[in-house]
């Protein structure tokens, strides 16, 4: 598959996609918080492609999306792929929508009932993006399911986000 590569921030074209994806797909789904709406936050550029988070009603992601042909890893969809930060290895699944092309998330929350509004969910999304280029301790590291490696543990998501293991 073929990447579409984004010169410009995806965020527009990502809360597109969730945003008829929550209207077709998820509409009804009793796990939506409905103090909570589909955001893109904290979009940059990490080794020549486009990290961020993405909010949504169900849950919190970390997101990459192309940004340029060279250095980006294809993942089919549903397959995991490593990332490596100054965190540790993250497996992103590969993914792919219409208005955005091929895209990996890393699932950080979901439900999304613990957070109490928006804010508090864009902020923990830009905390945890800031995270993945700190180093941590190794008493923080531990497996954390759907962000394994294969070989040696990563740092959990709650961890990484709040700095406490377990």
């Amino acid at each position: 598959m073929a990447a579409c590569i984004h010169l410009d921030d995806p965020a527009p074209a990502l809360e597109a996609a969730f945003r008829r994806i929550q209207a077709e797909r998820m509409a009804g789904v009793p796990l939506l918080h409905a103090a909570l709406q589909v955001q893109a936050v904290g979009f940059a550029r990490w080794q020549g492609q486009w990290l961020g988070a993405l909010v949504t009603p169900w849950f919190l992601n970390l997101v990459l999306v192309p940004g340029e042909a060279t250095g980006w890893r294809s993942a089919a969809e549903g397959q995991r792929v490593f990332h490596r930060f100054a965190a540790g290895d993250f497996a992103f699944l590969g993914n792919d929508e219409p208005e955005l092309g091929e895209f990996q998330t890393c699932s950080l929350c979901s439900p999304m009932h613990g957070f109490p509004d928006q804010t508090t969910a864009c902020t923990t999304g830009r905390m945890a993006l800031r995270m993945l280029h700190v180093k941590q301790p190794a008493a923080t590291l531990m497996s954390a399911r759907g962000c394994e490696r294969d070989v040696a543990p990563a740092p959990s998501r709650r961890s990484l986000l709040f700095g406490r293991a377990g």
